[in-house]
């Protein structure tokens, strides 16, 4: 029995820690006063318009008095039990003179809008309004997420995109939720669906939940231009602003990275920091959001080689990014104390401010990326070793190189190939008509005598064949 109720305890922490709530902001209701012009909910002796050309789906909540409405060729009013309207005959004391009011046009509110949502990790939290932090990508839904469309409310979402749909876990609207594929796409061809969704892309409901305790990618990367394109990012003043992946703007806060084991589970290490943290009156300003996303690995900084899974914890705050980093110091030292009960296996941060859990962290990391490098060079030079010896790979041959004897062979040749150059002429020694007549100093019997290939100096000392210097 106990290991039943420990199992039921397991799977509810793992579909908690795997379903996030995200719930659309915007809405078409007659109540909400700014869906009108005048910022006023329309009263007895106002003038109602709808633009003519809109389509339009309007929530009534309850009865409200008119003097005159002009509706939508293409539109329709959801009635709460009990609404409706009314004209008033004459004047209705305190609603003043009466002016024209107009229907905003909803038509440009898009789904990929990261503004126009709102996170929390339960229904519970959702009515209590404890919303989750999240990166730009990571507040628009995702794949395994629920999305919730208020009870007492309808809207017109554009779900135009480049995907041809948008998956998503379930949908709730009007306080029905569909999980069945076939049953949503009904609702959608439906005259009420087709005023509330409209686009180019579908929403479709079904998709299985994650089923990793430690999370899941969110899916969303894939739409980043389309997400970013509605963000507007405004100056930082800190010293090293940050950009969190997923994210459309750098941010002035801290980014905690968490390592983690197999035994993870994300759900509760997110409710640890808001028990542990978030709760105490320093850090009642931090925003932090906490999800699993996928760092490109990079060889010396350079060369892509794959992706680890990490666990990204983005911390912001109202200031410069001082008060984040302290919140980043704790966590990071929480986690390499209590890491083995955690199943985290390493943490580090990186700060506006400039500081960091390691400053040494790039040093060792470039390190590493060059021990890789040199493993991988080594691999390589084998790998080519090894299919030289076996022929699969054969080396060019190289020019022969001519021997020292060849080279003394052949002495007229120079070393370009050509004859080998002897010099300028010299007319006293070219030209035996040329020299000076000097007695004794040519003849046979001479110390030096003049042939036709060079000049020879004799010894008598020494035999006269094997002192020959010819030049």
């Amino acid at each position: 029995m106990l290991k039943t109720l420990h199992m039921l305890l397991l799977l509810c922490l793992v579909g908690a820690a795997n379903a996030l709530y995200k719930q659309w902001i915007p809405d078409t209701n007659y109540e909400n006063k700014t869906n009108w012009d005048k910022g006023a909910v329309p009263c007895g002796n106002d003038k109602v318009q709808f633009s003519a050309q809109r389509k339009v789906s309007v929530f009534v909540e309850t009865t409200h008095a008119v003097q005159e409405m002009r509706l939508p060729v293409d539109g329709e009013f959801i009635l709460n039990s009990g609404a409706g309207f009314y004209v008033v005959v004459g004047q209705e004391p305190g609603c003043g003179a009466g002016v024209t009011t107009q229907f905003k046009d909803s038509e440009s509110l898009q789904w990929f809008n990261p503004a126009l949502w709102q996170a929390a990790a339960t229904l519970d939290d959702m009515q209590r309004k404890n919303f989750l932090f999240s990166v730009h990508e990571e507040s628009v839904p995702c794949q395994y997420d629920d999305v919730v469309f208020k009870a007492l409310s309808s809207f017109r979402v554009n779900t135009g995109s480049s995907p041809a749909s948008i998956p998503v876990k379930s949908v709730s609207v009007l306080g029905k939720t569909f999980d069945s594929r076939s049953e949503f796409t009904q609702y959608l061809s439906s005259r009420t669906g087709r005023l509330q969704f409209h686009g180019s892309s579908t929403v479709t409901v079904g998709n299985s939940g994650c089923g990793d305790p430690s999370g899941c990618d969110c899916g969303n990367s894939v739409n980043h231009q389309q997400i970013c394109a509605s963000v507007t990012c405004t100056s930082l003043s800190c010293k090293k602003p940050l950009l969190p992946l997923g994210h459309c703007c750098d941010v002035c806060g801290a980014i905690v990275t968490i390592h983690y084991a197999p035994s993870f589970n994300l759900q509760i290490y997110r409710q640890r920091i808001q028990h542990l943290f978030l709760v105490l009156p320093q850090y009642k300003s931090i925003q932090l959001g906490m999800s699993k996303v996928f760092k490109s690995q990079r060889l010396m900084g350079i060369i892509p080689f794959g992706s680890s899974a990490e666990i990204q914890v983005v911390i912001l705050d109202e200031e410069e990014g001082t008060l984040s980093k302290a919140l980043a110091q704790d966590i990071v030292k929480d986690a390499r104390s209590h890491g083995s009960n955690l199943g985290i296996v390493g943490a580090e941060f990186q700060s506006s401010t400039g500081s960091s859990s390691d400053q040494s962290g790039s040093s060792a990391g470039m390190v590493v990326g060059v021990v890789f490098g040199v493993l991988i060079m080594i691999t390589l030079i084998i790998v080519v070793v090894v299919l030289i010896h076996k022929g699969v790979v054969h080396m060019p041959k190289m020019p022969l190189l001519p021997s020292l004897s060849s080279l003394r062979n052949n002495g007229d040749i120079g070393d370009l190939g050509g004859s080998l150059d002897h010099g300028f002429d010299n007319p006293m020694f070219d030209k035996p008509n040329m020299l000076p007549d000097v007695p004794s100093l040519y003849g046979t019997n001479n110390s030096i005598s003049l042939t036709q290939t060079g000049v020879h100096f004799v010894n008598p000392v020494y035999d006269e064949n094997e002192t020959d210097f010819s030049a």
